[in-house]
């Protein structure tokens, strides 16, 4: 009879990984969902979603992150924080009584390779090659302003700012796709980026 309560008010983990994604939808933008939900499926559901959400210990989360920890360190980050976030909202909302994420380290997977910045050289036979074409400003945009491709196809003639003594480009918008449509946004990557 306990056995039966203690499964009637406990939901697995994938039962709660459906709801907390329902909850998150209200707030973050869809590309952001879908790569929540792609992760929690691969990284979470799939080892663990039978189990009970009181029944998961810190090593069955441990476990269930080797895989992540064999992707970049920016994949083990971006798992580990969901299972964080996961787990701690499930603690708020009464439904297990302490997180097993709590003390387990965001340090793992494989470091990304550096990326070294073109050359002189190499800047200068990628402009000759595009010369004239449509991509010629867009690429000088990209290399001098050191904008990224969604913020430069977002910019608009008010972020330009040739007036001034020092001329500049702001940030105040981003490009992304949304269902296959492109969709313009202010919400921007970071802080830093305006």
């Amino acid at each position: 009879i306990k056995e039966c309560k203690f499964r009637r008010s406990t939901p697995t983990v994938a039962e709660y990984c459906e709801r907390w994604l329902l909850m998150q939808s209200a707030h973050i933008r869809s590309t952001t969902l879908n790569d929540y939900s792609s992760k929690v499926k691969n990284y979470i559901v799939k080892p663990l979603g039978h189990m009970y959400m009181a029944a998961v210990t810190a090593d069955d989360v441990k476990l269930a992150l080797v895989p992540a920890s064999k992707k970049s360190n920016s994949v083990y980050r971006s798992v580990h924080m969901l299972y964080k976030a996961i787990f701690n909202s499930a603690v708020d909302s009464n439904i297990i009584d302490y997180s097993p994420c709590d003390r387990i380290s965001a340090k793992g997977g494989k470091p990304q390779k550096d990326k070294d910045a073109l050359s002189d050289e190499q800047i200068e036979s990628l402009l000759s090659a595009i010369k004239g074409l449509p991509p010629y400003v867009f690429v000088m945009i990209g290399l001098y302003a050191g904008l990224r491709r969604e913020e430069i196809l977002a910019l608009q003639w008010d972020s330009v700012h040739i007036e001034t003594d020092t001329p500049y480009i702001s940030v105040q918008r981003a490009w992304h796709v949304e269902h296959n449509r492109p969709v313009i946004t202010t919400e921007l990557k970071t802080k830093a980026a305006r």
